[in-house]
């Protein structure tokens, strides 16, 4: 989602008559478009501090834009961190602009080809430009331009008890399944043969259900492929595992579990068991035979024994994922998780827990 954002968004910048800089230390503007799925992806902006602040050493008139997730939880709907932190921590942003406002904020900074001081970037009394505020799909580069991402739905309502991205980036809403195919239509008009769709929690997306929105774009004539990212178990209905049988459906699945165990799964806020998850992929793997599964998993969440990280390890084991997303849990400021427990599990033994589902998964 960040990588389709970031995207659209440099359309906004070439609309303007910018163009990509071959280096920081070139550029007029810098746009950061941030990430909080992991404390770690918070940490990698922290960390340009000591290189943008030496860019504009040498280029004064520098200016430097931050959205994402980061800003999202300090300015969104629902705030879990302050924006008055962020600037204390980061001096050296100029402008810092929600994700849900940045298509239509950026155009006012950038206009007339230059960085603009007009306009109330953080309360959004800017004037807009029309034309440039609506992000949509994005044709990519790989595949030699035959694919596109296609962002169907934004946001999330789960409130998973260790995860920022409720707050970073707000309430689901779901695009009108019309105005989806008709973006599709257009791609495959230009040549694009494979879409990818994308949502924090994609399968939560309608209405319509997500299974009919899949059956309507496999309708589309010239379109080979569809593939979709994130899918959760507690949305994934039976009639969505009876669309993956269509040809033109991506036979990879990614499908979170996050833990083998069920009172840990419960802390988290799942609201499913390890028998029901396992029960959804006996359904999907009887369905679709041939269908590889992806997941992601987190180790070291607080308060996990070893019997409880063992059970996770059979989980694997009995599933046996063709690939998977491992984090060793972080404490987010803000979430339920940070408020409620106490980050236990020590560093060392979360890296040892983390290697040994890593091994179990390249296995």
């Amino acid at each position: 989602m960040n990588r389709a954002d970031s995207l659209w968004l440099g359309k906004i910048f070439e609309e303007l008559g910018f163009a990509e800089a071959d280096s920081l230390e070139k550029a007029d503007v810098i746009l950061i478009n941030s990430c909080s799925v992991r404390q770690a992806a918070e940490d990698k902006v922290y960390g340009l501090a000591p290189r943008v602040s030496a860019c504009r050493i040498t280029h004064p008139a520098l200016r430097i834009i931050l959205t994402g997730c980061m800003v999202g939880s300090a300015m969104g709907k629902r705030r879990r961190i302050k924006l008055s932190d962020l600037k204390r921590k980061m001096p050296w942003v100029d402008y810092f602009i929600p994700p849900d406002a940045v298509f239509e904020r950026l155009p006012n900074i950038l206009r007339n080809g230059q960085v603009s001081e007009v306009g109330d970037v953080e309360t959004g009394h800017a004037p807009s430009l029309q034309g440039l505020a609506k992000p949509g799909a994005v044709i990519i580069s790989g595949g030699g331009g035959k694919e596109a991402y296609v962002p169907v739905m934004r946001g999330c309502d789960q409130f998973c008890s260790y995860c920022a991205v409720p707050y970073g980036r707000g309430p689901e809403m779901s695009r009108p399944m019309e105005e989806i195919v008709s973006e599709v239509e257009e791609l495959v008009k230009r040549g694009v043969k494979k879409v990818t769709l994308l949502g924090q929690n994609v399968n939560s997306y309608g209405p319509p259900p997500f299974a009919k929105l899949l059956r309507r774009l496999h309708e589309i004539e010239g379109l080979e492929k569809i593939w979709f990212i994130t899918s959760n178990p507690w949305d994934f209905s039976d009639d969505l595992v009876d669309a993956l049988t269509l040809p033109k459906i991506e036979k990879y699945l990614h499908l979170p579990v996050q833990s083998g165990d069920d009172e840990i799964l419960r802390r988290m806020n799942r609201p499913y068991t390890v028998r029901e998850y396992k029960e959804l992929v006996g359904k999907i793997r009887k369905t679709v035979p041939e269908v590889k599964l992806g997941t992601d998993i987190i180790v070291g969440f607080p308060g996990e024994t070893e019997e409880q990280f063992q059970h996770t390890v059979d989980l694997v084991k009995e599933v046996g994922f063709s690939g998977a997303y491992v984090a060793m849990y972080s404490p987010r400021p803000g979430t339920a998780a940070a408020k409620l427990y106490e980050d236990d599990v020590p560093r060392e033994e979360k890296r040892r827990r983390h290697k040994i589902i890593l091994d179990l998964v390249r296995k």
